[in-house]
Formats: C-alpha cells, sequence, structure tokens
C-alpha cells in the first residue's frame, strides 16, 4: 500500500505518537507485503472492522486483523464505525483510533485481582491495624480495576461483561460485617450495611438491564438501513456473535454472585427483583431465537460458500439450490420473519453483484464502446457539481453575523449572496439543452459560472478571515465553522482559511491548559467556592464545572476536525483533555475520601457531646448547635451523592438523623422558652417562678439531660418529658405576663383620661366624669380578676357586691399556683398595687397640671369666666371672684380626687384605698396650693377691676329727683361742699350741655370691652354691666329731655287758635322753636301735634 495513501495519515499520527517512533519506522511497516495486504483488507472491505497494531518482542511493529494473543503491552486499537469502506473523504468520520492493553496484561491484572488482592484485603485480621476505611477503599479501588479490565476484555471479544456490585464479595461481605468488633451490638450499623448493599444491588440490576436491552435490540438488518451493503457473511457472523453473547450473559446471570444478588433483592422485597426475573427470561428468548436462526441459517451459509469456490459460469446452474435453502429457513424458523429474509436476499445479490465485479477482468475496450456515454456521464457530473454549489451558496441567505462590525460583514455575506442570485439567474434562463454534451453554449456559460463561483468563494475568504481573526475564544470560532459548514469544504475557501482554522486548534489546546492552571491554582483556595454550601460540596460542585468546560472545549474541537485540518494537534486535545480529566478525578477521589474522613470524626465527636449545658453567661443552651447544623446539612448533600462513602459514625448519625433533628428542635425550642421565663424576670415574679421550678421538678429534669448525648438512648423521650415541663411552665409565666402586660396598659390608659378639659369657647369645662368614673371602676374590678380569686375580697364590704366578675376563678394567682397568704404573692401585689397608685398618681398629676397649665399668666387664654353685673347695691361677680369661684376649683380639685377612691385597693396588706395616699403625697399639695396662690392672684386683679369702674358709681348711687331740683334751681348739680348758692334758673344752653355730657358718657360706656381677661386665665363678661349702666344714663338722659317735652307741651296747650304770635303767648322763658330744635337734635322724637 502507498505511504502516501491519505487514508494512512490519522492511524500513522496516532501510532507515531503512542509508541513514541520515528517516521522511518512507519515506513518499514507501511511498505511491507504483509502489512500492505492487511491494510488493504482493512481499507477496502466491509468484513474487516478492526485493525491491530502492537510491539512484537524484537521492537518491530506488527499489523493484524484479529487481536494478538500473548501481548504484555498496550495495543492500538482502529475501529470503524460502521461496515462500510474507507474513502479519502469519510476517513476522520468512520474511524475510531484508542489504545487498550495487551491479553497477558489484562489476564494478569484480573487474576491477581480476584485470587490475591481482593481476598487479602476483604480479610479483617490483614487491615486490622489499618487507618479506619482504608481497607475498604482499596478493595473498592482494586475491583473498580478489575471490572474495567473485564469490560475491556467483553468488547475486544465482542461480549458483554454484567460487573458486580462493589460491595459485594465472594465471601459475603454482609456476614463478615456482622462479626465485626466495630459494628458488635451496633444494629444501627447494620442497618446502615444493609440499606447500603441493597442499594448497592439495585444499582447493579438496573446497569445489568440496560446493557442487556442494548444487546436484545441490535438488529442484523442495521446496515442495511444505514445504507451500507452489507455481504451473507456479516448476517451469519451477526448471529454466532448473538448467540455467543447470550450464552455468555446467562453464565454470569447463573454464577454466583449473581444468584448472591438475586438473594439479597428477594429478601429485602425490592421493587427490582421482578425486573430481575424478567431479565432472566428475556436472556432465555434471545437464545432460543438466536439458536433456531442459527441452526436454520447454516445451509444457506454451507451453500453460499460453496458457490463462492465455482466459477462464475457454473453460478446460475447453482442458484436455484441457493434459493430454495432460503426458503427452507423462511418456512422452518419460528423466528426468522419476511422482513429478516428480505435483508438476507439483499445481502446474498450484493454477494452476487461482488463476485460479477471480481470476474468481468477480461480485456474490453471500454473507452471505445462507451465513449459517448462516459462524455454524457461527464457532462451530467459537471451539471451535479453545478447544483451541488448552488445549494450551499443558497444557504447564505440565512447567515447573520454577530460580534463587533458583525452588521457590516453580514451585508457583505448578503452581497456575494445577491451577486450568486444573479449568477444563477443568468445560467437557469439559458435557452439551450443542459444535458446535451454538444451544446458548447452551455458549457461557456458553465465555466463563466465557475469562475464566478470562485470569485464569490474570494469575498467569502476575505469575510470569513476577518471574522475568524475577531474570534478571541474557541466557542465564537466553533459558531463561525457551524454556520459557514456547508462551505468550508469547498477547496478554496478551505485552502485559504486552513491557517485560521489551525488556529482554533492551538486555541482549543490554550483553553485546555488554562483549565488545568487554573485548577492548579485554585484547587487549595477557600474564597473560590461557594458559601453557601459546604466546603467539600462546593469543591466537588467546582471540579465537575471545570469538567464540564474541559468537555465543552473538546467538543469545539470535535467541530473543527470534520474539516479535514490534519493538523497533528488531534492527538494534543485529546491527550490533555484525558490528563485533565485525570487531575480532575484524582482531585475528587482524593476530596470524597477527605471529606468522608472528616465527616465520620465530626460526627464522631458530635454523638459524644451532652445536648445541653451552660454556657459562659450561666445561660442554658443548646450544645454543639451550629456544628450539628452544619453536620447535617453535609449528611443531607452527601445522601444526594451516592458516591461519597460513609464510615460507621457517620453512618450512625445519618440513620438517626430525622430523630436527632427531631431532638434539636425540640431543644431549641424548649431553651428558648426557658430563656425567655429567666431572662427579664421581675423581683416581683422572682421568688414565684422558683417556686414553680421547685414544684414541676424542671431543675432536676434539665440536671438529668444535661447528662444525655446526642448518641445516648432514650433521648428522645427524655427530650420530650422536659420540653413538656419548660412549656407548660413557660405558657403559664407568658400568660401571667400578658396579663401583667394588660394590667400595665389599663394603668397607663388612667393617664391618659381627661378629667377635666375645655369647652368650645375654650372655658373649662367638667368632662364627662361620671363616664370616666365608670370606666376607672370598671378596670379596676378587671385588676383584681386577674390577679386574685373571689376569696380575696371577703372583709370588703359593700365593694364585694360591685364586683360579681371577681367571684369567678383565679387567674395570675391561678398561673403561679401559690397561696393567698404566701408571702411570695404578697410581694407580687404590692408590686402590682405600687403600679396601680402611680397611675393613679399620673392621672391626678396629669389634671392638677391641667389647673395650672391653664391658669398660669403666660397662656394667654381663657379658662374660667366670671360675669359683672350692676344691682342696687353696686357692681358685683357671679360668681364670685373670692368665695364662689375658690368653691368651683375646691370642688374640681376633689372631683379629681374622687377617681382615685374608685379602683378597690389591689394589696391586701394597705387597707386605706388609693384616693388616701395620693392626698398624702408632698408633691400633689404642692400642685394644689399653687392653684390656691393663682387664685388668690386673680381675685386681687378682680378688685382692681372693680375700682377702676367705680367712677360710674355716681350714675346709680345719686338720687336723679333731687339732682334735678338743684339742675332746675341753680342751673347745675350741686357739689358736696357746697351747701348753699344763689338761685339761677337753667337756660336752653344749660340742658345743652347736661344733655351733651350724658350722650359723651353714654359713648364712653359703649365703647368699654364686653370681655375682660384677668392675670391671662379669668375671663370676666361685662356686658351685663354694660347695658346695666347704659340702661341708666338713659335714664338720666331722659330725666332732661321729658322736661324739656312736657315744657313745649303745656306751653303749646295755653296757644289759642286765634292766636297769631306763638313765641309771645308762652309764659315760658325758654323761646319754644329754640326748644323744640334742641330737642330734635338732642334725637328726641316728637309728636305730630307739635307740628301745625
Amino acid at each position: 500500500m502507498d505511504v502516501r495513501d491519505e487514508r494512512l495519515d490519522p492511524v500513522r499520527s496516532f501510532t507515531l505518537k503512542g509508541f513514541r517512533l520515528e517516521q522511518e519506522t512507519w515506513r518499514g511497516v507501511s511498505s511491507g507485503d504483509d502489512s500492505e495486504m492487511v491494510f488493504n483488507s482493512f481499507f477496502n472491505t466491509q468484513d474487516n472492522t478492526h485493525l491491530f497494531i502492537h510491539h512484537q518482542d524484537g521492537g518491530r511493529l506488527c499489523v493484524g486483523l484479529h487481536f494478538p494473543q500473548n501481548v504484555r503491552t498496550k495495543v492500538i486499537c482502529v475501529s470503524k464505525t460502521g461496515r462500510e469502506v474507507v474513502t479519502k473523504k469519510n476517513v476522520r468520520k468512520i474511524l475510531i483510533i484508542q489504545e487498550v492493553q495487551g491479553e497477558d496484561a489484562k489476564t494478569a491484572m484480573i487474576a491477581v485481582s480476584e485470587e490475591v488482592t481482593c481476598p487479602l484485603l476483604s480479610n479483617p485480621g490483614t487491615s486490622r491495624s489499618w487507618a479506619v476505611g482504608l481497607a475498604e477503599e482499596a478493595l473498592r479501588s482494586m475491583e473498580r480495576q478489575r471490572n474495567e479490565a473485564l469490560v475491556v476484555k467483553g468488547q475486544i471479544e465482542g461480549r458483554t461483561f454484567l460487573a458486580y456490585p462493589d460491595a459485594l464479595r465472594d465471601e459475603c461481605l454482609h456476614d463478615n460485617a456482622l462479626h465485626d468488633d466495630s459494628f458488635q451490638g451496633d444494629t444501627e450499623g447494620r442497618r446502615w450495611l444493609d440499606m447500603q448493599l441493597l442499594h448497592a444491588c439495585d444499582s447493579t440490576i438496573m446497569e445489568w438491564m440496560k446493557l442487556v436491552s442494548e444487546v436484545l435490540q441490535q438488529d442484523s438488518s442495521q446496515l442495511v438501513l444505514d445504507g451500507q451493503e452489507p455481504l451473507p457473511s456479516a448476517e451469519f457472523n451477526f448471529w454466532r456473535s448473538r448467540l455467543r453473547n447470550l450464552h455468555f450473559i446467562q453464565q454470569q446471570l447463573m454464577s454466583s454472585r449473581a444468584q448472591q444478588v438475586l438473594s439479597i433483592a428477594q429478601s429485602a422485597e425490592s421493587v427490582y427483583f421482578s425486573s430481575l426475573k424478567d431479565l432472566h427470561t428475556d436472556i432465555q428468548k434471545g437464545l432460543d431465537e438466536a439458536e433456531d436462526v442459527t441452526r436454520n441459517l447454516k445451509p444457506v451459509q454451507e451453500k453460499l460458500d460453496e458457490l463462492q469456490q465455482m466459477e462464475y459460469q457454473q453460478v446460475g446452474d447453482n442458484m436455484a439450490a441457493v434459493m430454495e435453502e432460503v426458503r427452507l429457513v423462511w418456512i422452518k424458523s419460528e423466528f426468522y420473519c419476511s422482513t429478516r429474509v428480505v435483508v438476507l436476499l439483499q445481502e446474498i445479490c450484493t454477494l452476487f453483484i461482488q463476485m460479477d465485479g471480481d470476474t468481468l477482468s477480461w480485456d474490453f475496450p471500454s473507452h471505445l464502446v462507451f465513449f459517448r456515454l462516459d462524455h454524457f456521464l461527464l457532462h451530467l457530473q459537471g451539471i451535479q457539481e453545478v447544483f451541488s454549489v448552488s445549494q450551499q451558496l443558497h444557504q447564505l441567505e440565512w447567515t447573520v453575523l454577530s460580534g463587533v462590525g458583525g452588521r457590516t460583514r453580514t451585508d457583505m455575506v448578503q452581497e456575494v449572496y445577491q451577486d450568486f442570485l444573479c449568477h444563477v439567474t443568468v445560467l437557469s434562463d439559458l435557452n439551450c439543452d443542459p444535458s446535451d454534451p454538444d451544446d458548447q453554449s452551455f458549457l461557456k456559460h458553465r465555466s463563466q459560472f465557475w469562475v464566478q463561483v470562485s470569485d464569490l468563494e474570494t469575498r467569502l475568504v476575505s469575510v470569513l478571515s476577518r471574522a475568524f481573526v475577531d474570534c478571541c475564544v474557541s466557542s465564537s470560532g466553533e459558531k463561525l465553522v457551524k454556520m459557514f459548514g456547508f462551505i468550508l469544504d469547498r477547496p478554496l475557501i478551505h485552502d485559504q482559511l486552513r491557517p485560521h482554522l489551525v488556529r482554533l486548534e492551538e486555541m482549543v489546546l490554550e483553553e485546555l491548559d488554562q483549565i488545568e492552571q487554573l485548577f492548579f491554582s485554585q484547587r487549595e483556595e477557600s474564597d473560590t467556592f461557594c458559601m453557601f454550601t459546604p466546603s467539600h460540596a462546593a469543591r466537588l460542585c467546582w471540579s465537575q464545572q471545570l469538567r464540564r468546560r474541559a468537555e465543552t472545549t473538546l467538543n469545539h474541537h470535535r467541530t473543527l476536525q470534520q474539516l479535514d485540518l490534519d493538523s497533528g494537534d488531534s492527538y494534543l486535545v485529546l491527550q490533555r483533555f484525558y490528563h485533565i480529566e485525570d487531575l480532575l478525578q484524582d482531585f475528587e477521589d482524593r476530596l470524597r475520601s477527605d471529606w468522608s474522613s472528616q465527616l465520620d470524626s465530626d460526627c464522631g465527636f458530635i454523638l459524644e457531646q451532652p445536648v445541653i449545658q451552660n454556657n459562659q453567661q450561666g445561660m442554658l443552651g443548646v450544645n454543639c448547635s451550629h456544628k450539628l447544623q452544619v453536620v447535617l446539612r453535609e449528611l443531607r448533600y452527601v445522601s444526594r451523592k451516592t458516591d461519597v462513602k460513609l464510615r460507621p459514625s457517620a453512618a450512625r448519625l445519618f440513620t438517626f438523623r430525622d430523630d436527632i433533628t427531631r431532638n434539636y428542635l425540640s431543644l431549641s425550642h424548649m431553651v428558648s422558652c426557658y430563656k425567655q421565663v429567666v431572662s427579664g424576670v421581675l423581683p416581683a415574679e422572682l421568688s414565684l417562678i422558683q417556686d414553680q421550678l421547685q414544684v414541676l421538678g424542671l431543675n432536676q429534669n434539665l440536671s438529668e439531660l444535661q447528662r444525655y448525648t446526642w448518641g445516648s438512648e432514650g433521648l428522645q423521650q427524655q427530650v420530650e418529658q422536659s420540653r413538656d415541663t419548660v412549656l407548660l411552665l413557660h405558657s403559664r409565666v407568658s400568660q401571667a405576663r400578658a396579663n401583667m402586660d394588660s394590667m400595665t396598659r389599663i394603668i397607663q390608659g388612667w393617664a391618659e383620661l381627661h378629667l377635666l378639659q375645655r369647652s368650645g369657647e375654650s372655658l373649662l369645662e367638667l368632662g364627662d366624669v361620671e363616664q370616666s368614673y365608670k370606666h376607672i371602676r370598671e378596670e379596676g374590678e378587671e385588676l383584681l380578676r386577674l390577679t386574685q380569686v373571689g376569696t380575696s375580697l371577703r372583709g370588703r364590704g359593700e365593694e364585694q357586691e360591685l364586683m360579681p366578675l371577681l367571684l369567678c376563678s383565679q387567674v395570675n394567682r391561678s398561673l403561679y399556683g401559690v397561696e393567698d397568704s404566701s408571702d411570695s404573692w404578697n410581694m407580687y401585689l404590692d408590686h402590682l398595687d405600687d403600679k396601680v397608685l402611680d397611675g393613679l398618681f399620673q392621672l391626678v398629676l396629669r389634671s392638677l397640671h391641667f389647673l395650672l397649665d391653664h391658669m398660669d399668666p403666660r397662656s394667654c387664654s381663657a379658662f374660667l369666666t366670671v360675669s359683672l353685673r350692676l344691682q342696687e347695691t353696686g357692681s358685683v361677680f357671679e360668681p364670685s371672684v373670692g368665695v364662689g369661684l375658690s368653691d368651683l376649683l375646691q370642688t374640681v380639685i376633689s372631683d379629681i380626687y374622687t377617681a382615685a377612691s374608685l379602683p378597690l385597693r389591689i394589696s391586701g396588706s394597705r387597707h386605706s384605698n388609693y384616693q388616701v395616699s395620693l392626698q398624702q403625697s408632698l408633691d400633689l399639695s404642692a400642685l394644689e396650693q399653687e392653684v390656691k396662690n393663682r387664685l388668690q392672684q386673680v381675685r386681687e386683679e378682680a378688685e382692681l377691676l372693680l375700682t377702676r369702674l367705680d367712677r360710674y358709681s355716681y350714675l346709680w348711687l345719686s338720687d336723679r329727683k333731687r339732682v334735678m331740683e338743684e339742675f332746675l334751681t341753680y342751673s347745675r348739680p350741686l357739689g358736696p361742699e357746697e351747701l348753699e348758692a344763689g338761685e339761677t334758673p337753667p337756660t336752653l344752653n344749660d340742658f345743652l350741655r347736661e344733655i351733651n355730657s350724658l350722650n359723651t358718657l353714654r359713648e364712653e360706656v359703649t365703647h368699654l370691652d364686653d370681655v375682660v381677661l384677668l392675670h391671662s386665665w379669668l375671663q370676666v363678661d361685662l356686658r351685663a354691666f354694660k347695658d346695666s349702666l347704659l340702661s341708666v344714663v338713659h335714664k338720666w338722659r331722659h330725666l332732661y329731655t321729658d322736661y324739656l317735652l312736657d315744657s313745649v307741651s303745656d306751653r303749646l296747650q295755653q296757644v289759642t287758635p286765634q292766636c297769631d304770635d306763638v313765641e309771645s303767648a308762652s309764659s315760658s322763658s325758654f323761646p319754644l322753636t329754640e326748644t323744640i330744635i334742641l330737642l330734635e337734635a338732642a334725637g328726641v322724637q316728637l309728636p305730630d301735634r307739635f307740628f301745625f
């Protein structure tokens, strides 16, 4: 075989790197006659699907179609993905190249594991001095290695190996564990081993079902369905291999270890037991089918073998015998149905075609006979190529480039697509016959079309080159490859873009290097991992993320491999990826082992710790609460990851995790309630709570509970007993404190009551006193109901009749469970009595402050009001500013103190009511005296007001009749010192003077204030006084005007109707006309008879 054959390139590259050979060594192997025959048989035929390359003892490479025997080194196995001929185009898609160990190495490793290592590690006497769990871990590792070797050996031989559970030994592991000293008397440890063994058996049964299902679903017609052309030998080999494999599977299922798995599943009533029985049935049915088909196909195979040994001319005569055997297969076989017969006939036809091709090798001038046909076919091939490239370029319509400059590049690609459409339209609009090979016009246009396509490809290369240059990670390059993969295999485009594609492969290597560097740089850094999950779980998650990242990078490389770059980096990429996988696997294995060891240590420590203890502050607390939460959380994570093995202490705590969680929650609740009871306790409550602790025996229960550890038996019962006692105490104390809070709110509410309030005119008004009294009386009764029993009110006389509710039952005293006469209860009542007294003190204090605040000279707002009236004896206040106002304020203060007498006394040792106690308060007495002082101050100011108004006293004190007589005699009132004066009759001017004087006085009285504010808080109403004073002024004025009016009336009566001179008819000294004018000016209404 030519050493330059491109099909050998992947095999050569992998072999040279795998065995570290020089190129000369490979040339010697590939150029040998034997090797060339083996390579031709493998690449050019469908029957051979495996090729094996290995070192001989002399160091020479050997190539064969069968797995070499007695080879102690590794073997390179080249396998096809299907039964087809290998060509240059499909060589990288169809071949799988891998390294496997030689037969002797596998056999030796399996034998050593089964006969030496595993029995030695499973012997308890051998590993007794080892660290805990070391022997089990080593045994599991050896068994995994043995199983992997058996799987590889079975795959090479075409057989399916059924691996057994790691926890299952040839000698029963379960029985050995039961006799182990570490599990003597440990029922939970045994139960954990049972659960672990059952889980391993269930997982194994599921894996067996999957493997057997894959075997039974294999079908000999798959090669035909895949478009291949198998020979009848493929059908015969398939059924022989199937029969041999099913026998091998049945032998494994009937072995002692498989029967042990069946027994465990049956005794544990596993849900997979029925599935395992069905598996046996399916294997037996498959065996019956394979034996029947193999037996009936054997005559057909013999006939075909005879036929292949005959001359080609004799084939036709023996065709009938072959078809007769096929017919007998259809008739005799129970399982070989019509569909399978059709497949067999197709394979026989393929054999005849191959035989015909092998025999038609005579010297025939086909190039002369079929010249025109060859020319026509070549012409059609050219048309096919045009259609093929058109289909490829049509896909440019949906391409969109992203990133920086993506819009511009997308537009450039669309321009290429539009130009392509124009070229295709010109080619499709030709009137010539494209199928006529003699029509040169189509050939001319086709040649021109290829030139245009070459130009379009050049433009595409320009766009894609810049796009690949901008790719900074392999994922963006993979997207480009997937998007334009339909044209990247074009020779021109592929050659031009090859450097960029090779750069992407190098980028894959760089990213794998980055992953490896990231692993080494961050594997020991705790900040790298999540803070909300356990450290080991977060590290495992981080490792899995690195694994997925590496797998994603490898997928990018596999996308690039489809382009047949043959850069030589493929092997390096796979090698680097497997190296990273090994690093991550070792890291995860070590991490799981460390996690298991640390978790077992933490669990062992917790199980030995007491459940509760006193902290440094002397308060009771749950011991190891934080560490227990952490361990339980880690166990929850471990339960989701079955590959983390639990050691005895961790397994024990995991088994009891539900009970421990319930105990932890109960203890946390109990401790919280206990702290609420003992923290913030009042001095008055302390003795009551101590009595309750003694009565309930809680101190003894808690002391006994402190001797229990998290792993002690009977812990749950003790926790429930202590919890119930603490909850009972907490309920009683909480209810009693709630009652105390209710009483405190009632007492505090008294200070908010409005015994005094202001009216709408901002004057003092006694509030709804009776309603407030009723409110205080009822709440006082409620206080007694919340503290005492009905019997505690005996001897209170009529007060007992006012409280029927108090006779029903006890509240706080019954909650604390104390006698009515106990000292602790009396101290509690005294405390509450002090609260009540303080609340009533605040009520009285607030009311007195209300009085003082509104009697403050700086308030400038009326608080009390009095009225000033004019009586016969003079001006007086109503009520009196002296005795009356003092009595009013004394009544108000008395009503305020009365409110304190309404609640009945809480304390039984204090016999006087609350009013008496408050009246003895010096602070309240000082406030009361201040009220009286301010009343005295306003009284003095009221006297000054009366003094100022005494200037009008002559108006109501003087005798108007006597004053008038003096005026008519002397033309003016005589002063008090004038005894006698000369008689001077008054003139009209004298009358006018007196009337004007009274008018002025009236105006002065009218402008007096209606209300006067004394001392800024006592409002004096002067309206009644003004009205009375104005009335007196009017009487004085009418005294003068009536005299003049009577004078005018008398003179008019003396006038006769014949008298023409009215002035002369008058006997008075006052001129009549001037008198009338004066009266009119004074505003006197004159009768009509005065006008004539």
